[in-house]
């Protein structure tokens, strides 16, 4: 197998927590459908925004088939139908960026645990043996990566502004991956931990306090800086090759 520090999945509901290596994470953001997700979603935020024609999204078959499903639940389905056909369209967008492949970037190894179905019962394999996965839990780390990521969001400035400062003389912090959100609107940055700088938790506020972030609030009115990403099991939404800014392809990959 090729070296790999982080693991990824392909699904951030189902998927087991596997190896992600460079040949994975390259196939993964040049993917027809990372691309096509990612470019829906901003045109119709984008379309939204402006308060342009949405036409062009509400014939589409796959928003179509998604209402019709969301319409037919017993007890969501009636709120729905009452919706704009504006937050209709983000709800679509948020649903296609969920549907992303993710990597967790802070781990390297998760644990096997049984997969259990919504009773709590063991699923089985064809053997009859409990089937086995990789679970994105926090009590099911087994191998840290050495590296945090960071997410800051919605910026009332160009994520690349955010960026540039990671490059200016004296910053601590070794980046190994810099990359554009699916909104197009933040910034996530995956850096090596320094370990006199304590935790993820540490690092994150140190970096986030460095970075002149800690009090920025976005295009929300929320804060910038993502608190949940705290979490070494945190996942990270898969961007556009054309969406990072930077990777070191030899420290992102080599543990």
């Amino acid at each position: 197998m090729e070296p790999y520090r982080f693991t990824y999945q392909k699904e951030m509901y189902k998927s087991s927590c596997e190896p992600c290596t460079k040949g994975v994470f390259v196939t993964l953001v040049r993917s027809t459908t990372v691309n096509r997700s990612i470019n829906m979603r901003r045109a119709i935020r984008e379309a939204v925004r402006e308060g342009k024609p949405l036409d062009s999204f509400t014939r589409l078959d796959d928003f179509q088939r998604w209402c019709y499903y969301m319409q037919s639940r017993p007890r969501a389905g009636a709120k729905f139908a009452e919706l704009t056909t504006a937050a209709k369209l983000l709800q679509w967008g948020d649903k296609l960026k969920n549907e992303l492949p993710c990597f967790i970037f802070a781990v390297k190894e998760f644990g096997l645990v049984p997969r259990t179905d919504r009773d709590g019962n063991p699923v089985l394999d064809p053997e009859g043996n409990p089937f086995l996965y990789r679970r994105r839990k926090q009590s099911n780390i087994v191998h840290l990566s050495g590296m945090f990521m960071s997410d800051f969001d919605h910026l009332p400035f160009p994520p690349q502004e955010l960026y540039e400062l990671t490059r200016r003389p004296g910053y601590p912090w070794k980046t190994r991956l810099a990359h554009l959100t699916s909104s197009g609107e933040g910034l996530r940055l995956v850096s090596e931990c320094i370990p006199e700088a304590g935790n993820i938790a540490d690092q994150q506020y140190l970096q986030a306090k460095e970075l002149g972030m800690l009090q920025v609030k976005g295009t929300t009115g929320k804060f910038v800086t993502d608190n949940s990403c705290i979490n070494a099991d945190k996942l990270s939404f898969c961007p556009r090759l054309d969406d990072i800014l930077f990777a070191d392809e030899d420290k992102l990959f080599n543990y």
